[in-house]
């Protein structure tokens, strides 16, 4: 059986069980996995019922344009919705956004606006005071304001509670979401707790945004509001979508930790997720000691990764705000994983013939030369082939009579790189004093093994 548009297809998302990141927490811990409704996100739901909402009401007429402050998956639902709809899109939005989520909304024929992070929600460089003012400018249009608009709650109310009441056959214990607009938790906590009062709903929560102490103090403290990364969830203002009383408890997350825990999520479980889910999972493991053995953890995974490639899914974007550390492989690291064996040398007045019976037993390619112990040169398979070839009888002539000089010595902390660009034709090796002082010998097999590993 077929849909007769993409729209019908929201909703009804699976849900699936998470397993080595969530090794050490007892309950069953589920994921439900918004990523496959048609805008890649939750906010697909609420994006058609609030149109449909306002279409009802006559807030949203035929032809009209629909104008929004969105981080990008909200205005991503609604752009779907308008394609189908037949309204036009103009999208405010910060300037802390994925370049991917502006690319995204312009594909599908919305006009974005990029407006300053880090002025108050009054300023009117805002992106909400931008939106607010374009609505009153552009004829015909409609703000849907998802933070203020209930329409946005309801449709979780209506649409996410009841699915993952079913999937879990009412056996949720707890439920844990990324308090962004608040439609959410709001909604979905709204149907759960009225099934069983004694599900407890947890807010995630970042460091800048002012609802975790607002739940626990009642106070709206603007010094607790500064810029931050996460991107999805905090708030600056208190959006009327946000039921306080449906939320059990609030826990914060550090940006780092958040963006950290994103990647880890598609390196342990395979599931490509966006950055708020990162700050999900990461509060469930801080929270870890809250759950008991026969709970039911559900965590909403709100979007998709595609739209972090550029920030939490790139090394460099970690690296330039310190939540990734430089971990080059050194000399140490390498010697690390070579098999325990001993260096073979040999001394400078033994026979060439002696070196080829070495290296033929020891299936090795070059042997360092010393006098007394110590390095003075070294000895290769080529050293002797070019040797032999000018004069055959050089095999019973002491190595010193064909050693070239020694393999460079390097120290412990050399970097994998600098190493890799010392070993070349002429130098196939070099050699490293390891803590005991023992010398150690590094050829390119052994930095293809220590990558490899």
């Amino acid at each position: 059986m077929w849909h007769n548009n993409i729209l019908e297809t929201i909703g009804h998302t699976p849900m699936v069980k998470l397993n080595k990141i969530v090794k050490d927490i007892p309950a069953t811990v589920l994921a439900k996995i918004e990523t496959t409704n048609p805008g890649n996100s939750i906010k697909d739901r609420m994006a058609l019922k609030m149109i449909e909402d306002a279409e009802k009401n006559g807030k949203l007429k035929p032809g009209g344009t629909i104008i929004e402050g969105t981080s990008g998956n909200t205005g991503m639902g609604l752009a779907i919705a308008a394609v189908i709809k037949g309204y036009k899109c103009i999208f405010t939005s910060t300037d802390k956004q994925s370049k991917e989520k502006f690319d995204a909304l312009r594909a599908f024929g919305a006009e974005v606006i990029v407006c300053p992070t880090n002025v108050e929600p009054e300023d009117p460089r805002s992106y909400y005071s931008v939106s607010s003012r374009l609505e009153k400018e552009v004829p015909n249009s409609w703000k849907p304001n998802q933070y203020d608009n209930l329409s946005n709650s309801q449709a979780h109310y209506e649409s996410t509670g009841p699915e993952i009441w079913e999937q879990t056959e009412g056996k949720i214990t707890h439920l844990v979401v990324g308090v962004g607009t608040g439609g959410t938790i709001s909604g979905t906590a709204r149907f759960l707790k009225e099934k069983n009062p004694d599900i407890k709903v947890l807010g995630i929560d970042t460091y800048g945004s002012v609802f975790k102490k607002y739940k626990e103090t009642g106070e709206f403290d603007k010094n607790e509001i500064y810029p931050y990364i996460t991107e999805g969830i905090g708030e600056d203002f208190l959006p009327q979508n946000v039921d306080f009383s449906l939320i059990d408890h609030f826990e914060k997350v550090t940006d780092k930790d958040a963006a950290l825990m994103t990647r880890e999520i598609a390196r342990k479980e395979g599931i490509f997720a966006g950055n708020s889910t990162g700050s999900a999972v990461a509060g469930v493991l801080q929270m870890k000691d809250m759950f008991k053995e026969g709970d039911v953890v559900v965590i909403i995974f709100p979007d998709h990764g595609t739209r972090y490639l550029g920030k939490m899914y790139n090394d460099d974007w970690l690296r330039d705000r310190g939540f990734l550390k430089e971990e080059k492989l050194t000399a140490r690291n390498i010697i690390s994983k070579k098999e325990n064996q001993e260096i073979v040398t040999i001394d400078c007045e033994k026979s060439v013939l002696e070196a080829i019976n070495t290296i033929k037993s020891l299936n090795i390619s070059q042997i360092p030369v010393t006098q007394k112990g110590m390095v003075i040169g070294k000895i290769t398979e080529s050293d002797i082939l070019d040797s032999l070839m000018e004069n055959p009888g050089i095999k019973s002539q002491p190595v010193k009579s064909i050693s070239t000089a020694p393999f460079p010595f390097i120290d412990l902390n050399t970097p994998i790189d600098k190493i890799s660009g010392m070993i070349n034709r002429d130098n196939i090796a070099v050699l490293v004093e390891d803590d005991n002082g023992k010398i150690e010998i590094i050829t390119q097999y052994d930095i293809i093994n220590a990558i490899s590993a």
